[in-house]
């Protein structure tokens, strides 16, 4: 019994395929998106925004899953049917973090 026999029928997986090129279209607009922001994000704070890190990352192999499962390089359907990539560290400077905001509490107030 051959691969493919042991899984789905290949109508199934072409209309899995078919879906997954419409996601890859959207998702590769959000990773442009991302590109875009963490480039004005580097230019402003001259460091990477820690959160656009991760989720480039993240958005990145699930790409990567998606042309994986597509070329048929693995029988596993990408998110919603795993579970979401887990972003790897970055191999760069430190991303900009911005200290938390204090917010005094001032006992001279009213109290109601």
């Amino acid at each position: 019994m051959s691969e493919h026999q042991k899984g789905e029928p290949i109508g199934l997986r072409i209309v899995w395929m078919l879906l997954f090129v419409l996601v890859w279209q959207v998702a590769e607009l959000l990773l442009a998106g991302v590109v875009v922001l963490q480039l004005i994000y580097r230019l402003i704070y001259k460091a990477p925004h820690a959160g656009l890190l991760s989720f480039g990352d993240s958005l990145s192999q699930y790409l990567a899953q998606i042309g994986r499962f597509g070329t048929f390089n693995s029988e596993s359907k990408p998110w919603p049917f795993a579970d979401w990539p887990t972003p790897r560290a970055a191999q760069v400077e430190p991303a900009h973090s911005v200290p938390p905001v204090e917010n005094p509490v001032n006992d001279d107030e009213p109290k109601p």
